[in-house]
């Protein structure tokens, strides 16, 4: 399996391409960071951020993108760049056909390190000894890429047996809902007359 990481940021967009399966070694093919000037125009960085994408997918063909899932942070202004970034990242995946996974930081983390609460130093620690690199991905924006392509070749057969375990499950249940059985109605005692 080939993912494409993408840590989405409007400054810095950390991508990251890693090959392997659950089980098997994982090799890193191309690790970066897809960078627009601050002061840009808000739609001339976004369509650096796209172009900087696109030249990744074009070059890596991955079978799956995983996307870092944009959480509240107390800069609204931050949270906002990166939840743009993010789109721009699930528009070019889906404009060619390739699925697109959202992964939470603290799911990523705890799949990298075993812990959800793990800093920056110790994913860029993990992923430099699972990818048997010489030094940790600098800046740390490409480091997180990679821990989202890592995360994501690790938990796709387990979310892949999920699914199909829920689409079983919905194959096997009756489309319509079973009629309420009504409870019997007492007859009513007729009045007659008696002789």
């Amino acid at each position: 399996m080939r993912v494409l990481g993408v840590d989405p940021g409007l400054t810095r967009c950390g991508v990251g391409v890693v090959e392997g399966g659950a089980g098997r070694p994982l090799t890193m093919l191309g690790v970066g960071v897809v960078r627009t000037p601050a002061d840009a125009d808000l739609g001339h960085r976004l369509v650096a951020v796209e172009q900087g994408l696109e030249q990744w997918l074009d070059e890596h063909r991955p079978e799956f993108v995983a996307v870092e899932r944009v959480f509240s942070q107390h800069n609204v202004r931050t949270v906002m760049g990166t939840a743009q970034a993010s789109a721009v990242a699930i528009l070019c995946a889906s404009r060619r056909g390739i699925p697109v996974a959202l992964h939470t930081p603290s799911e990523v983390k705890a799949a990298v390190t075993g812990s959800g609460r793990a800093d920056k130093a110790q994913v860029g620690t993990m992923v430099t000894r699972l990818l048997r690199l010489d030094a940790p991905p600098k800046p740390a924006d490409a480091a997180d890429a990679l821990a989202l392509a890592i995360c994501h070749i690790w938990r796709a057969p387990a979310q892949n047996r999920l699914q199909q375990a829920v689409a079983a499950h919905a194959a096997r249940a009756p489309r319509t809902p079973p009629a309420t059985p009504r409870a019997p109605v007492a007859p009513h005692a007729s009045k007659g007359r008696t002789a």
